[in-house]
């Protein structure tokens, strides 16, 4: 075991047990917010927002979905997937606290930070407007930035509002696969709940693959039944998949989207993250999925 894991349990012994993490949007209304001091970012959202927020100087870590803003990856230490955060890493870079989107983890290990005294800072998950906003709101309040967070708040409900609008005046609404990947071959997918589901719904698409909750491996029959008008693919993704690949898989070349080869590839941060820019990225999203 590693000194600082050494350490760290040894504190544990000494500490008495804390109340478990809490997602900051349900903190008691007026809750002085702890001084910030060293933060870690785990998420895309929450790196996003903070930057925004005017708290780069105060962020000591970000995980390696946090794309944007870019100089956040060239400039911090890389804490490692969200979703696969180690304590020793964590640990490591002497963190007051860690601002986590919803899925961070593994549970146990925030649980053995948060027990070292780290404040623990868990963000709701939600692919809705006003549940972007009111991220924003508290991510905000755990840092001391209220006012500041007020504001951004404000501006990405006006940027909601405004694809609202320009929705709402779409001729049609075209069928969308999201393509998350090829597994053993197979396409996965993106059915209902999801960010992907939203992130169409909101670009003024129609998920094409709604008959499942998550993420879904397809059958050739499952592809062809979901007959979409656009395939959208992250670029960034583990296996970047370009049109020239995707359909010349048999199934979509069954698909409406393969006659004029409508594939639309976007940088999967920006797809899916949900912070202060999905307004923008909505709208460049819904500008692509536009018949020709």
């Amino acid at each position: 075991m590693s000194p600082i894991l050494q350490r760290a349990r040894a504190l544990l012994v000494a500490l008495a047990l804390v109340p478990p993490i809490d997602a900051i949007a349900a903190e008691a209304p007026g809750a002085k917010p702890a001084e910030a001091g060293r933060i870690v970012a785990a998420g895309a959202a929450a790196t996003e927002i903070l930057w925004d927020l005017g708290m780069a100087d105060a962020i000591v870590g970000v995980d390696t979905t946090s794309s944007f803003p870019p100089e956040a990856l060239k400039t911090k230490p890389n804490v490692g997937y969200f979703r696969k955060l180690s304590a020793e890493g964590l640990l490591s870079l002497k963190p007051t606290m860690i601002v986590a989107v919803a899925g961070a983890g593994p549970r146990e290990v925030l649980d053995l930070v948060g027990q070292t005294g780290v404040r623990i800072v868990a963000v709701e998950e939600s692919y809705t407007p006003e549940g972007v906003a009111t991220r924003i709101e508290a991510i905000g309040a755990a840092v001391g930035r209220k006012d500041q967070a007020a504001a951004l708040a404000a501006r990405t409900r006006q940027g909601f509002d405004a694809l609202a609008t320009t929705r709402a005046a779409l001729p049609r609404h075209p069928r969308v696969l999201f393509l998350i990947g090829l597994v053993n071959g197979r396409p996965m997918a993106a059915g209902r709940g999801t960010a992907a589901d939203a992130m169409i719904g909101l670009a003024g698409g129609v998920n094409a693959t709604t008959s499942f909750d998550g993420y879904k491996p397809l059958t050739d029959e499952a592809v062809i039944e979901a007959a979409p008008d656009v395939v959208v693919t992250m670029a960034n993704g583990a296996e970047p998949l370009d049109a020239d690949r995707v359909f010349g898989l048999a199934a979509f070349a069954a698909t409406p989207a393969a006659r004029d080869k409508r594939l639309v590839s976007m940088d999967g941060g920006d797809l899916l993250a949900f912070g202060p820019r999905t307004p923008e990225i909505a709208t460049r999203l819904m500008q692509r999925l536009a018949p020709r």
